[in-house]
């Protein structure tokens, strides 16, 4: 065998591969006999939407599943089986010559100890030593992965990180043992567009220096077209489609993968008429959050979240408002509704409502409605779904008898493409975007005339968000909403706002119609959000 040809072979071969979980209502089949092979130094990305059995793929071969959870056939490590091996077998190959990063590192990480402490601990299980012996490869780590002064950082804890920081610690934690292949599960979904562009850069760079291959489970096919060789797509615990990437974008054979392919958020809104009325206004808004000495510091502090905004919203229009966390966007949004305390003039329509209290604000709310990233977390558990999207009508429309109420419930859910049916489940019955409709018909039941929609679909698979966005856009020409649309993510405010608003530091760097914003943007920071978005790879 030639050295070339030795390079094809895989080195993880998945052969048959099932998982099932065991119900009080009956196995659950995830994994439905799939073949993958992964060959050294590639990145095979695996997508498919949540619920294909991407992730518990991967969870069953690192013999990770769930209690109740059963997986079966062949995965073969180097010619070692993985399935069935016993645990002591199966630990030296996990975490030293194939390791994991999940989606949201402040979960995998412990809060109760040190970062340089939690890597420190991968070294020694795998090759020995002490904790003290291996702080120098810790502090290695840490420069490798780019976290800044990482002789003083070593002892930061998890919490005293961002985002992308506590990622890059998942990553070196992944690499201490230097192994064959990383599994990253959703690295990026939860991060802003540039941090995503500087974590896939940095994998890339170290797959570069290691000669490791990497499988990237994602839901994202943009990264997926700039960032894999190979491509496995999945739907319900079935491959059905794989190959090299520009082959698999450019004819895909399965019609699923024509499906994701085209869900990327496409058209464009038109601007409202130049002579449409203001709505909504908040103008000079200033938004201060004290910070609280604690135990080591004597004085309080004041933190500005949103610095001198000015920002007018017109019947029929949708203002995208975009930055990366920590820009004030979701501050101002509530600001506008008044829902925060702040400094500023406000106007709703021609009523000046800056200095009305909670009572004088009270029945102007059913016209002012927010809607929330997380629609599990927004809605109750203990309610079903017709008591969720009724309980404005107690307070706006007291007057109305239960029949009358349980009838607009019913109009609401089927406005939003649901069911009326629903109305007498839980919101743990239903998927992640069935539960944001259910949050869009809980402010819609209201009849609301202005629409602050917070994040409303990064949580969502893009096939799902294209949905939630059609429902949107019907929603607003049919009513003559008008939105101010928060995210991060550029393609969706692309596709739903005719108006960009650009945040930096709770102050706006730039502002204008979404086409001259996209086409000639005048700001660098700007330049830097749709360099990162649109172009994912270096």
């Amino acid at each position: 065998m030639t050295e070339e040809t030795k390079a094809m072979e895989p080195i993880l071969s998945v052969r048959d591969l099932k998982v099932s979980f065991t119900t009080p209502d009956g196995d659950v089949n995830a994994v439905k006999g799939i073949d993958l092979d992964v060959r050294p130094g590639e990145t095979l990305a695996v997508v498919g939407e949540s619920g294909s059995g991407k992730s518990q793929t991967m969870m069953g071969i690192m013999g990770l599943l769930a209690a109740n959870g059963t997986v079966t056939g062949s995965a073969t490590y180097r010619g070692q089986e993985m399935v069935g091996l016993d645990p002591k077998a199966l630990n030296a190959i996990r975490g030293a010559k194939i390791t994991m990063i999940f989606q949201e590192p402040m979960t995998s990480l412990d809060p109760l100890y040190p970062i340089g402490k939690q890597i420190a601990e991968v070294i020694v299980h795998h090759r020995g030593g002490t904790q003290k012996a291996a702080r120098p490869r810790v502090l290695e780590l840490l420069k490798l992965v780019g976290i800044p002064d990482p002789e003083r950082r070593i002892d930061s804890y998890p919490h005293e990180m961002s985002g992308g920081q506590r990622q890059r610690i998942m990553i070196a934690m992944a690499l201490a043992n230097e192994p064959d292949i990383l599994i990253a599960d959703e690295p990026t979904t939860a991060l802003d567009v540039t941090i995503q562009a500087q974590i896939l850069k940095l994998l890339r760079d170290l797959q570069k220096r290691f000669d490791m291959a990497i499988v990237l489970i994602t839901h994202d096919l943009g990264i997926v077209r700039h960032f894999a060789e190979r491509v496995v797509v999945m739907r319900r615990g079935e491959v059905v489609e794989q190959g090299a990437t520009g082959e698999l974008f450019e004819t895909p054979k399965a019609d699923y993968t024509r499906m994701l392919i085209e869900a990327e958020p496409s058209g464009r809104k038109a601007a409202p008429p130049d002579n449409a009325p203001i709505i909504l206004e908040g103008r000079n808004v200033v938004v201060d959050y004290r910070i609280d000495g604690g135990l080591l510091k004597k004085r309080a502090s004041t933190f500005r979240a949103v610095d001198d905004v000015t920002i007018s919203l017109h019947e029929g229009q949708t203002i995208g408002v975009v930055g990366e966390s920590g820009s004030g966007k979701s501050t101002l949004g509530r600001a506008l509704l008044r829902l925060i305390a702040s400094e500023g003039a406000y106007r709703f329509g021609r009523t000046d409502i800056s200095g009305l209290d909670r009572a004088g604000m009270r029945p102007l709310r059913r016209s002012m409605q927010l809607v929330f990233q997380d629609p599990y977390g927004s809605l109750s558990p203990r309610q079903t779904v017709g008591e969720i999207i009724t309980e404005g009508l107690y307070v706006h429309e007291p007057q109305l008898s239960r029949a009358e109420r349980d009838k607009r419930a019913i109009e609401a859910l089927k406005e939003v493409g649901l069911d009326p049916a629903a109305r007498n489940r839980y919101p743990h019955e239903f998927s992640g975007g069935q539960r944001q409709r259910i949050a869009i018909a809980r402010a819609m039941i209201l009849k609301p005339q202005a629409v602050v929609l917070d994040e409303p679909t990064s949580a969502l698979d893009r096939s799902v968000q294209g949905q939630v966005i059609e429902l949107l856009r019907d929603l607003q020409a049919r009513y003559g909403l008008s939105y101010v649309f928060i995210s991060h993510d550029l393609s969706v405010v692309r596709a739903m706002s005719d108006y960009v608003v650009v945040m930096k530091d709770g102050r706006i760097v730039e502002e204008g119609p979404t086409d001259a914003i996209f086409s000639a943007p005048r700001a660098a920071y700007t330049r830097t959000l749709i360099g990162a978005a649109y172009n994912i790879a270096p």
